[in-house]
């Protein structure tokens, strides 16, 4: 399912916020992970190629001894893991090389080497997420303290939301979860969404506008309650701690905000697309929200297919291996 695991790094403390993640989901799935880093290319003149062909030496040689210690410490933690340098634009590079290699997820920091910042993600890992051809895992930086050099030898989620909607895009994210629950023990939080129907703008609402509202909302209840149960009741959530939240609100984001708020949720799941989602967009709506705004860890499981089938790496990606 999500196996292998693309891990792009930038040789901040920063960015080393996924690591315990990767962890958590190359144990979870059984899968190979790709240290990848990107060096960027220096844009200067003709007259310092040689200064330019000196220094990139020196990068190479410090962020091959950088991968080469993580992938050590993946190795002992039982982990398959490599290694790649390439040089590059940052974003396109990583783009570019999970389409090419087949990657089933990419697991980002939402900040890197340049700090954090007032925005939600930077934008490069903003730019990677728009054209990423698999699922994405962003990880708060700012959430968790500076790393300590070791892997999580425990489980590292407790309490996982899955917004469902009803659709079967929706319920793309379950055996995902599934194969999480396995190894982590957490409490999955499944909560549905009644949203309150948008009325004619007069001002005050007729009595039978409310009145029509008030039928709408009660019967999507009816059956949001007896779908909610329904998943619940599924074979193989049986042995799984599962709660269900029925919430109706006009703003599904800020419905979900605050369950992740009192719930003290650590990691959220969603689907790429939900039951309104659009092709020609790579997320829909509630998925950029909590992109953009969202304060802890977000899995976004691709539902669509690849935009074309993995092709063999060419030699002329200048890719550098140290395994």
């Amino acid at each position: 399912m999500f196996d292998p695991i693309l891990v792009p790094l930038d040789g901040s403390q920063l960015a080393e916020c996924v690591l315990p993640h990767v962890a958590a989901f190359a144990h979870s799935f059984n899968a190979e992970i790709t240290l990848l880093r990107i060096l960027e290319k220096n844009q200067a003149g003709a007259s310092a190629q040689l200064f330019d062909l000196l220094n990139w030496q020196i990068q190479k040689t410090k962020a091959t001894l950088y991968l080469e210690g993580i992938r050590q410490q993946f190795e002992e933690s039982k982990v398959r893991a490599r290694a790649i340098i390439l040089e590059g634009l940052v974003a396109e590079g990583i783009t570019e090389y999970a389409q090419n290699a087949g990657m089933k997820l990419i697991i980002l920091s939402s900040h890197g080497r340049h700090g954090l910042t007032q925005w939600g993600i930077s934008s490069i890992t903003q730019k990677i997420i728009l054209s990423a051809p698999s699922s994405v895992l962003i990880v708060r930086a700012r959430q968790h303290e500076v790393p300590t050099g070791e892997l999580p030898a425990g489980p590292l989620y407790q309490r996982i939301l899955v917004p469902l909607d009803g659709s079967r895009r929706a319920e793309h994210v379950l055996p995902i979860i599934m194969q999480l629950a396995h190894v982590h023990k957490p409490t999955i939080h499944l909560v549905h969404v009644v949203q309150t129907p948008e009325m004619a703008r007069q001002m005050p609402l007729a009595r039978e506008d409310i009145d029509l509202a008030d039928r709408v909302v009660t019967r999507n209840r009816e059956e949001a309650e007896h779908y909610l149960e329904q998943v619940k009741s599924r074979s193989y959530l049986q042995d799984i701690a599962v709660q269900t939240h029925l919430i109706v609100s006009d703003h599904t984001a800020a419905a979900l905000y605050q369950v992740v708020e009192q719930e003290h949720i650590d990691l959220i799941t969603l689907s790429a697309h939900g039951y309104s989602g659009k092709h020609q967009w790579p997320y829909g709506s509630v998925v950029n929200n909590f992109i953009l705004y969202g304060k802890v860890s977000l899995l976004i499981a691709q539902d669509l297919p690849s935009k074309q089938e993995p092709k063999p790496l060419e030699l002329s990606t200048r890719e550098r291996a140290e395994r």
